[in-house]
């Protein structure tokens, strides 16, 4: 649809065509209500990088910082694989996705303008998100216990609550990234 075509120009989406817009919410209870609101970060991320290609997915488009809306999903793959698979699941044998030892800021360092690293990117983030539901989903309660790197222990809600103010804040840095890069801004 085009711009000039659009009921409410000034929004990101019709209201009509929001796929965080369900309507009445849907939650009856706790675990519900967190899951929610993290599909409605999860999913403002994946709007705000919508229709762009390569080079404007990896453009620092705030210097001096190296943040790009490539290097957020990169970041917030490697942000769900620590939390759920590392930490809620107990798999210690893989790596965080997107960071080395040599290089820890290579989620946003490494995001460059080249489709497959695009790609790499989602396909991590979507892997990431997939185990991250399912852990969610399966969990005896929001009690269970997770083993952080320190070894110290948090529940489930922790990670849920910890993950939704992730996401929010890096919501913020999309609408400002996206902004920069092509003048769209968000709802």
């Amino acid at each position: 649809m085009a711009e000039s075509d659009r009921n409410n120009p000034d929004l990101w989406l019709e209201p009509e065509d929001d796929p965080r817009d369900t309507g009445e919410p849907t939650a009856t209870d706790e675990r519900g209500l967190l899951l929610e609101y993290l599909r409605h970060y999860r999913l403002t991320l994946e709007l705000k990088c919508q229709g762009l290609d390569a080079e404007q997915l990896a453009r620092r488009s705030v210097p001096p910082s190296t943040m790009s809306l490539l290097g957020l999903v990169r970041h917030l793959a490697g942000v769900e694989w620590y939390w759920f698979r590392f930490t809620m699941a107990g798999e210690r044998d893989g790596e965080r996705p997107f960071r080395t030892a040599e290089d820890r800021d290579l989620d946003f360092n490494g995001a460059v303008a080249d489709p497959s690293v695009v790609q790499e990117a989602f396909d991590a983030w979507h892997r990431e998100v997939a185990f991250a539901e399912r852990v969610a989903a399966d969990a005896e309660s929001l009690d269970v216990l997770g083993t952080m790197r320190d070894g110290n222990t948090l529940q489930l809600r922790e990670v849920l609550v910890h993950l939704i103010e992730e996401y929010a804040r890096h919501a913020g840095h999309a609408d400002l990234l996206r902004e920069c890069v092509d003048g769209r801004t968000g709802q």
